[in-house]
């Protein structure tokens, strides 16, 4: 979009906070870099340019503004709309894997060569794997000096730096202040807030409108006792990251997502940041789906009734795989219960002082392990249950944000019991197709014969074409027509 000036000169003069993360302004008279709603005066439209990226930005020399601080704005939502190179690229490089992998490990992940990514994203972005990381890295580091009271040293490590000298002149660089400035400042700004002691608590932004009855109401609906819960007024889950093991709680607020992690290792921050926007869907572009869908006659009434619904997704493919196994062909309660006496079995114990949640949920390797006379299930969901652990266990079968849908289709597909309702459920929430449809889901099907559309599968993914490519936002809009618990926010 930023090629488009006059869209986007439009965009800034508007303060339209719907282009956040979309485009960056970068002001040539102040070498000054904005989101599109900076509530500064806009500058004249011979003195701004347009840069895709944060990253791009920095790279050509430009510092973030002060006023509206666009490093923390909303991702593109490109990323997650798109399956090709960059966009899965971006995915990862969000995801941590530069700073733990470096660029070649990135490469081998996407299966190009290093030059072959460097210039995919360079074409399209202003700026290589190595500065998007470092405006990560950035971005980290701040988040890390204004919400904790760690010593800058650990900051610096924590945030991915590889020395304390390179954190200081990149902070400097990005935010012209220093560290310590930086934590002064959003002292005098936050000395009224309450903290937690060993917690970091931040704001994850999203672009409006939001409605969050059927995206937390579903995460809490099917939570496994042990691994989820919801408590206090937020949806709370364990998570297995790279370098150890965390305990979020997400609170959904009018303008933003409470987020307070506990992580054991804070060089694991950026990757549990980045689980938790995707889990919740937060850098979707709520506009975009719900014209395309207003679009029906049918559907109409129900997105302008509450819009902007997001897809309730996971912080963990492989999990999500295993328990769309346990939930064929059973009740929601049904599949909860198969799924806590796993962890109970096989969960990795972990600590949590300020709530109940007491295990992660089984690895792959785990489940790999345990004896297959020990499901309490049909023989034919036992052996597919087995046949996908060991594929997930032994890297067969990889499933990620980095995922191919169509080529993690042909996969699922291919292992016995897999059918087009459990492929397609595994293609929406864990590998985040926007376009997965579910035309034989029961709810889907009762949702659509109330509404007058077609109820067989095939009528209705034949009129589902003109919903294309946001068919997952439109099966989230059918089954909230019904009064199941995933439809509605805990009491």
């Amino acid at each position: 979009m930023h090629t488009d000036t006059e869209r986007c000169v439009r965009a800034v003069q508007s303060k339209d906070a719907r282009f956040d993360g979309w485009f960056f302004t970068a002001v040539l008279t102040t070498r000054i870099y904005c989101r599109p709603s900076c509530p500064a005066v806009p500058p004249k439209v011979e003195n701004m340019t347009f840069l895709p990226s944060a990253a791009a930005c920095q790279q050509a020399g430009f510092r973030a503004c002060k006023r509206c601080r666009p490093d923390t704005s909303p991702g593109s939502p490109e990323w997650n709309a798109r399956a090709d190179a960059v966009a899965r690229a971006m995915r990862l490089i969000r995801d941590g894997v530069v700073d733990r992998e470096g660029v070649p490990g990135l490469a081998a992940r996407l299966g190009y060569s290093t030059r072959q990514v460097e210039r995919q994203l360079s074409a399209e972005l202003g700026a290589g794997p190595l500065a998007l990381a470092r405006a990560q890295r950035a971005q980290t580091a701040r988040l890390l000096i204004e919400t904790s009271e760690l010593p800058m040293g650990d900051v610096a490590f924590a945030a991915g730096f590889s020395s304390i000298r390179t954190f200081n002149d990149t902070v400097r660089e990005v935010f012209a202040l220093s560290p310590s400035e930086l934590r002064l400042r959003a002292g005098k700004a936050n000395r009224h807030q309450p903290r937690i002691p060993g917690t970091i608590s931040l704001r994850l932004p999203f672009r409006a409108p939001l409605t969050p009855d059927n995206l937390f109401g579903h995460l809490a609906a099917t939570a496994v006792p042990g691994v989820e819960e919801w408590r206090d007024g937020a949806y709370r889950r364990t998570l297995r990251l790279p370098y150890g093991t965390g305990v979020v709680a997400l609170t959904p607020q009018p303008d933003h997502i409470g987020c307070r992690l506990a992580l054991t290792d804070l060089r694991d921050l950026t990757i549990a940041i980045s689980r938790c926007r995707w889990m919740l869907d937060l850098d979707a572009d709520p506009e975009a789906v719900d014209e395309q869908l207003r679009a029906d006659p049918l559907l109409a009434p129900l997105v302008d009734k509450a819009q902007g619904r997001r897809v309730p997704r996971t912080v963990d493919a492989a999990e999500f795989a295993v328990r769309a196994v346990l939930g064929q062909q059973v009740s929601t309660a049904a599949a909860r219960t198969h799924a806590a006496r796993l962890v109970t079995a096989h969960g990795e114990p972990v600590e949590d002082p300020l709530g109940g949640l007491t295990h992660l949920f089984p690895s792959p390797q785990a489940l790999a392990a345990l004896d297959p006379q020990s499901l309490a299930m049909p023989r034919t969901r036992r052996t597919t249950f087995t046949t996908l652990v060991a594929a997930l266990a032994d890297g067969s079968l990889p499933l990620g944000i980095d995922s191919d849908w169509e080529a993690a289709r042909a996969q699922l597909s291919a292992l016995p019991g897999f059918g087009p309702w459990t492929t397609e459920i595994i293609a929406m929430r864990a590998l985040g197709d926007p376009d997965a449809f579910l035309p034989s889901d029961l709810g889907v099907r009762r949702a659509a014969h109330g509404l007058g559309l077609p109820s067989t599968p095939t009528a209705l993914t034949a009129r589902a074409a003109r919903w294309r490519p946001w068919r997952a936002y439109a099966v989230q809009y059918l089954w909230a027509t019904d009064d199941h618990a995933i439809n509605h926010l805990p009491a």
